[in-house]
């Protein structure tokens, strides 16, 4: 099946950002993540180690604790603080670890340098596949939590982050800089320190007046992922910081994509900070409800109809960028260079033989005799009627044979096979589906703008044909039916396969004119 190329969308991870500089390799992601959390605790229950373990939860991990300090806290504040010895900080991390295979590390509150360096060495011995380190420095009231030796010990301790996620004034600190204000210069403070300390930073810009709340992901090179949102006037805001952080560390551990595990996050607690008050907990500053979104799911589930309108809007962004695409315009117009358009062939060729596999896959694991057939009928045509279409425009398929797979095809088939190797039918068939809607949405709105006299009319006729418009639906039909009918994590992991896909699909078609561009140079 031909795919349409696309651009690259603010929620696509470059490669710099999905692993970590010297990482041992791509980041393995876990159908479910288990997640632990570094911090101290919140009697509460809105903050710290408690809230922690809810967010894991509400993304569909599974938490676990290490407790560095046990805290007389509530809604109105902290009324004191009690760290076990240093030693056992050491053996409830080693007891952990010794035991449990962890896919991501979630670090809050460490109180003094010796706890730093406790988990410092842990961290060294461990080699934890994801590490976010949310560094408590800075209290509401804006006096300094740790003194100079901690600070210093947490600096070095970040050599071990793949993320970080201070508010603006504990930015500052970790820069060493005086706080600033702008946004502008918050993200510039970002990225300096995203430099010094070789990893990726979450510049949030929640302490900032105004009504729009802007966050950005910031890597040494600049901003990857901006998000804009509206200011939510509550006072049910405690433990927001520790919240986002475990709900990142959860899904990047299911996802392996940083912009997009932030985009849910966001959207998740934006959800749960406006429930918040609902809860009626406290007579400060409230918790937020980590639950709000799931039991609002549990009350009133989605139909196929509804999961389908909101996985489509879901990929809005990716849609639009295809409208301006100057791939889609340059075959429409006949502008395209048609060494770009044969990298287009050679690599969607390549990516169809795999992708035949994950429909012979999906045919497999199927329960019914009807999508058995379904999905089997798919990786034939796959497999020989689109070669057959890809020959006749290349002229001989010996050069797909000779050619290396580009990194977009490696990173979409990757994701794919490790879809069908580690999860369920359902989510298997919720990542072949993008392949199928995008295609046919793309080629009914190119082929009327299209020029009469562009060379590539050929190929795009190929768009008209119906029976990939019927297939596109029953395959919509399959998945959302799917959906409905799964379990809430389930859904969730079909979802973010869904999306994921989707945004492979964003980078696949976003390669041959980069490839065009360098071959020219």
């Amino acid at each position: 099946m031909s795919r349409t190329p696309k651009t690259q969308s603010a929620t696509l991870t470059p490669p710099e950002a999905t692993v970590r500089q010297g990482s041992p390799g791509p980041h393995d992601v876990a159908v479910i993540p288990r997640v632990l959390s570094i911090a101290g605790t919140d009697p509460s229950g809105g903050a710290g180690i408690q809230a922690d373990l809810k967010s894991i939860a509400a993304h569909g991990g599974y938490g676990m604790a290490v407790v560095t300090a046990l805290v007389a806290q509530n809604t109105r504040g902290v009324n004191s603080v009690h760290t076990p010895p240093p030693e056992f900080l050491a053996e409830q991390l080693n007891a952990v670890s010794d035991d449990v295979q962890i896919d991501a590390v979630k670090i809050g509150m460490l109180a003094t340098a010796e706890y730093i360096e406790v988990v410092d060495r842990w961290l060294e011995r461990t080699q934890a596949p994801v590490v976010v380190v949310d560094p408590v420095m800075v209290a509401t009231s804006g006096d300094r939590l740790l003194d100079a030796s901690a600070e210093e010990a947490l600096g070095r301790m970040l050599r071990h982050a793949d993320l970080v996620t201070p508010n603006i004034p504990e930015l500052a600190v970790l820069a060493g800089e005086p706080r600033v204000r702008a946004w502008s210069d918050v993200i510039a403070q970002a990225q300096r320190v995203a430099e010094h300390h070789d990893t990726l930073v979450l510049a949030k810009g929640g302490h900032a007046n105004g009504d729009a709340v802007h966050d950005a992901l910031v890597s040494a090179s600049g901003v990857i992922a901006e998000f804009t949102a509206a200011r939510i006037h509550t006072t049910n805001t405690h433990g927001t910081g520790c919240s986002l952080s475990s709900a990142i560390a959860t899904l990047y551990a299911q996802t392996g994509e940083w912009a997009s595990a932030l985009e849910q996050a966001k959207q998740w607690l934006a959800d749960s900070i406006r429930n918040g008050s609902r809860l009626n907990v406290g007579s400060g500053h409230g918790p937020v409800d980590h639950f709000a979104t799931l039991r609002r799911r549990a009350a009133a589930p989605l139909t196929a109809g509804e999961i389908a309108e909101h996985w489509w809007s879901g990929i809005a962004d990716v849609r639009a960028d295809i409208d301006d695409l100057a791939f889609i315009t340059g075959l429409t117009d006949g502008t395209l260079d048609p060494a770009a358009f044969r990298h287009y062939l050679v690599q969607d060729t390549l990516y169809l033989r795999d992708y035949s596999r994950m429909l012979a896959a999906a045919s497999t694991l199927a329960p019914t005799v009807a999508e058995q057939e379904f999905w089997a009928s798919g990786a034939l045509n796959a497999l020989a009627g689109e070669t057959a279409v890809h020959a006749h425009f290349l002229g001989d398929l010996s050069v797909v044979d000779a050619a290396p797979k580009a990194p977009a095809t490696i990173a979409y088939t990757n994701h794919l096979a490790a879809t069908a190797a580690r999860d369920s039918y359902a989510v298997l068939a919720a990542a072949l589906l993008p392949c199928y809607w995008i295609y046919v949405d793309v080629g009914t709105r190119m082929l009327p703008n299209a020029a009469s006299d562009t060379p590539y009319m050929p190929w795009l006729s190929t768009y008209e044909d119906p029976t990939f418009a019927n297939a596109s639906t029953r395959a919509i039909e399959i998945v959302t039916r799917l959906a409905a009918d799964a379990d809430s994590a389930t859904r969730d992991r079909m979802w973010r396969a869904f999306r994921l896909s989707a945004e492979h699909e964003l980078r696949f078609f976003a390669e041959p004119l980069e490839f065009a561009q360098v071959a020219a140079s």
